[in-house]
């Protein structure tokens, strides 16, 4: 009977990760037909878009990579400690990796509400006064940016969570399966901001 409930435990753990890893080839494939329209159309736009990334802000954009791959890290000490039985220190780990977060989307307002006192938004005059190519880089900044953003806003969703479950007991060293789920989810939309970076700040 022990047995047969280890077997079962295993097949619900074996299911979750599967799962989790299909969800994440959802959201690959989501992402990827977006890189796809955002090389078709550099392709055809090439000096629009090397014009228009020139107006955005580098050095927000390189804090924020940074800022993410230190999340990144702390998520994966987070999985670490609590495995070596250390909740305490998971937590402590998990919190930077929400504060990480909330610093990355304060810095991604701050450089959209710039760009909006500026007029450079969907839709605004000042910006559909500029060549075609402009105009669809930016559609595709906003639209990009943002999505990744309610990406991160969600993962801090799914860590807050995880908090709660470790301090109450329900995640911890022998059932960490939903916070290595939820890191690998964040780690996801860490790695898409490392091409959304290069693609929209550094193209030469």
């Amino acid at each position: 009977m022990i047995n047969d409930r280890s077997m079962e435990t295993h097949r619900d753990d074996l299911g979750s990760t599967l799962g989790m890893w299909l969800f994440l080839l959802s959201e690959i494939l989501l992402f990827g037909g977006l890189f796809l329209l955002y090389a078709i159309y550099r392709f055809n736009y090439s000096q629009s878009f090397h014009l228009a990334a020139e107006s955005l802000n580098r050095p927000i954009g390189a804090l924020n990579t940074v800022i993410l791959l230190t999340s990144s890290l702390t998520m994966a000490l987070s999985l670490y400690a609590l495995k070596q039985k250390q909740s305490l220190r998971s937590l402590c780990f998990l919190l930077s990796t929400i504060l990480l977060g909330l610093l990355f989307l304060f810095n991604k307002y701050w450089e959209w509400a710039s760009k909006f006192e500026h007029g450079v938004y969907p839709n605004a005059t000042r910006l559909l006064e500029r060549e075609r190519g402009e105009v669809l880089f930016y559609g595709l900044y906003y639209s990009m940016t943002g999505l990744h953003a309610l990406h991160v806003l969600v993962g801090i969703g799914l860590l807050t969570a995880m908090v709660y479950f470790i301090r109450k007991g329900k995640v911890h060293h022998e059932r960490y399966l939903p916070l290595e789920n939820s890191g690998l989810y964040w780690h996801l939309v860490d790695i898409i901001w490392v091409f959304l970076f290069p693609l929209f700040y550094l193209i030469t």
